[in-house]
């Protein structure tokens, strides 16, 4: 018997490619969405480039309007605050469970996150600085193993990549959050729940305070 898994559907790889151009900006916030011509840029038919966007709405990075097409979602300072606070509450309630559950070896492994990120502020290497602080939240989210609180947090993390690195940009700030991290991996490691809850929660409400 043939086990052999199929391909992914097309529309999942042209939701990648989509993705991918809103968070360069090569489509920009506010952007309609070309249905038609996307999918001849693309060298598709119209109906996987359909699934696609309905993908990329369904994450909030693209709205759609009722007869008057999709555009790509453009968030204002009152959606971000909403946003942070929820995210907040979120990876708080997340690094809280970390702190009592991790196993060495998870531990070991948000140390040595966590020491490349010292080093990536200490290059002043801001893009490595973003990647790797995204890699630190997921893996709390991962060891965390809340599969359905690990979905709000993807696609909330999803719409603010379309504000990335504004608040990482503010004077001072990469340092600032160099120094939130190591309150929070400092709580975990002694498996103090409650410090570890309150670092995040100060952590979210600083990188707030840094877009405002």
């Amino acid at each position: 018997m043939n086990t052999k898994l199929n391909n992914r559907p097309l529309y999942e790889d042209v939701a990648d490619r989509l993705r991918e151009q809103i968070f360069s900006k090569q489509i920009t916030p506010g952007s309609w969405l070309d249905e038609q011509s996307l999918a001849k840029q693309f060298g598709i038919s119209r109906t996987p480039m359909r699934e696609a966007i309905k993908v990329l709405a369904s994450e909030g990075l693209i709205t759609i309007k009722m007869r008057r097409g999709a555009y790509v979602t453009e968030v204002n300072r009152g959606d971000l605050e909403q946003i942070y606070t929820v995210l907040s509450l979120l990876e708080s309630q997340a690094v809280k469970e970390v702190a009592t559950k991790a196993s060495e070896d998870e531990l070991n492994l948000l140390d040595h996150l966590h020491h490349r990120l010292e080093k990536a502020a200490a290059d002043r290497d801001i893009e490595q600085f973003f990647e790797i602080n995204s890699k630190f939240h997921e893996l709390i989210q991962e060891i965390a193993g809340n599969r359905w609180m690990n979905g709000v947090i993807d696609d909330l993390r999803k719409v603010l990549k379309l504000h990335r690195r504004e608040s990482l940009t503010s004077t001072g700030r990469i340092q600032n959050s160099l120094m939130e991290h190591r309150e929070i991996l400092k709580a975990i490691l002694k498996r103090d729940e409650l410090a570890a809850e309150a670092a995040m929660r100060k952590h979210w409400a600083r990188g707030l305070e840094a877009i405002r």
